[in-house]
């Protein structure tokens, strides 16, 4: 384990709308970038013709600075966990985390949304000695984590239902 590394960070919202109608919104981690405050580009890699389990990615991402010395990197992922209109999940090749958004029943016909970070073997020492140098170090990406999935699931949510 990774010091300061918290192994599973969590949201949830509930969504007025079928788990078919949030499915169409995350579902495809090419719409990634329509969610994310962080993820400004998502491609699938040539070998990867469509979305499903081992499908390979590549995410282009920003974290803005108030300094005006905005942080940009790219990450290479693969889909391990695709169950349509249940679950997506992808592990990123760069820090070994596991992100997915998971889709459960939700009152009156809709639909609960939870999306998940989880690091269960910490992260790579690359990705600490970034996190570290760079993003204000693992307490404080922690934080930008947090917020950036409540953004995400907010957006989903207004998307899903509007």
């Amino acid at each position: 384990m990774t010091a300061g590394v918290e192994p599973l960070l969590e949201d949830a919202v509930d969504i007025e709308a079928p788990p078919g109608r949030v499915w169409e919104l995350v579902g495809d981690v090419r719409r990634l970038a329509d969610w994310s405050p962080q993820v400004t580009h998502c491609e699938l890699l040539p070998d990867s013709a469509e979305i499903g389990s081992g499908a390979r990615f590549v995410n282009h991402n920003l974290e803005r600075s108030p300094d005006g010395q905005d942080l940009t990197w790219t990450t290479h992922s693969e889909v391990v966990r695709f169950v349509p209109e249940r679950e997506i999940a992808f592990r990123v090749e760069e820090n070994w985390a596991v992100w997915s958004f998971t889709l459960e029943p939700g009152a009156d016909g809709g639909t609960r949304l939870i999306e998940r970070r989880a690091v269960p073997e910490g992260i790579s020492d690359l990705a600490r000695q970034l996190t570290d140098g760079f993003m204000g170090g693992q307490e404080v990406f922690t934080q930008v984590l947090r917020a950036g999935m409540r953004e995400t699931l907010e957006r989903i949510k207004v998307a899903a239902e509007g």
